[in-house]
């Protein structure tokens, strides 16, 4: 009868051992933080100057992939200043950009209201901005093949929004089956800084089709900062046009509108979007943290 017990005993321990063993694994996949069911992107807006800002944006982008990996950026603008020149593509965008291009990153583009001027053709056919001769368009992406649907993005040319523009985003947007949708385009709709007039012929336009398909955030550029605006409908806003160029004491803290910005350095940003969440890091030149935001996906 001892011997006996003592097996189960022994049984009973290699059993409790497994089970403490397998605790990390079923807490992550209670909690949906398994890393393989996550998509992490990039985002930078009016880039293309060619300057030390640019590069230096460019350096840190790299140092930051080697800790959160990301494999694609959206581009929101105001790629090739002034005028989205072709012959400038090589020192505004290939040699900033070219330890990413050679790691594989794609990027994926918006027209800037300086990319038209003598670029329109060019930019939207470049393959490395992968817009596939479209001046707007759409694409998803997934984490894994049993998520095909986590998220689609709308890249819109928000120069000219014209009415097969809109009635394209609002049919892409209700045939979506994505978890999450992104807009991105170069005027923000929402912002507080004082370098350009609020958009509000544009915001009557996309605002409706923003809140009647449930898209969640929207990233844009032109004014040159970076702000994240208090939720409008339900809707999450993001100005990032510091990525190159950068107008200092542009943003009104007092406007009702804002809730954290920066207008003092260049900067970038890192999203990271699960089933259940979008944390949004706005990242400067110098590495710092300058926001952290996380939207969380309401459940129907």
């Amino acid at each position: 009868m001892e011997v006996g017990f003592s097996r189960i005993s022994i049984l009973r321990s290699f059993i409790l051992a497994l089970l403490l063993l397998a605790l990390p694994i079923i807490a992550t996949a209670q909690t949906g933080n398994n890393p393989n069911s996550i998509i992490t992107f990039a985002v930078i807006g009016d880039t293309g100057t060619g300057d030390e800002a640019q590069l230096a944006v460019a350096r840190q982008m790299v140092r930051q992939r080697e800790q959160t990996p990301f494999d694609f950026v959206i581009m929101l603008g105001d790629n090739i200043y002034e005028t989205g020149d072709e012959r400038l593509i090589k020192p505004r965008f290939e040699e900033p950009y070219k330890d990413l291009l050679a790691a594989g990153v794609k990027f994926y583009a918006a027209l800037g209201n300086h990319d038209i001027i003598k670029g329109l053709k060019f930019q939207t056919n470049y393959p490395n901005f992968n817009m596939g001769g479209r001046r707007y368009y759409n694409f998803t992406k997934a984490p894994n093949e049993n998520n095909e649907n986590l998220l689609e993005f709308f890249a819109l040319d928000s120069n000219l929004m014209t009415s097969e523009q809109l009635k394209w985003l609002d049919e892409s947007l209700s045939a979506s089956k994505a978890r999450w949708k992104i807009a991105f385009s170069h005027h923000s709709i929402y912002s507080s800084a004082r370098m350009h007039s609020p958009y509000v012929k544009l915001r009557a336009q996309l605002e409706p089709l923003y809140v009647k398909h449930g898209v969640s955030a929207v990233f844009s550029g032109h004014s040159h900062c970076y702000e994240r605006v208090k939720p409008q409908k339900g809707v999450h806003y993001f100005t990032e046009g510091a990525s190159g160029e950068i107008k200092r004491k542009t943003l009104d803290r007092r406007n009702p509108l804002f809730a954290a910005g920066e207008d003092g350095v260049n900067s970038f940003l890192i999203v990271q979007v699960s089933e259940n969440e979008m944390k949004v890091e706005a990242i400067s030149a110098d590495g710092k943290l300058i926001d952290s935001y996380t939207i969380n996906r309401p459940v129907k």
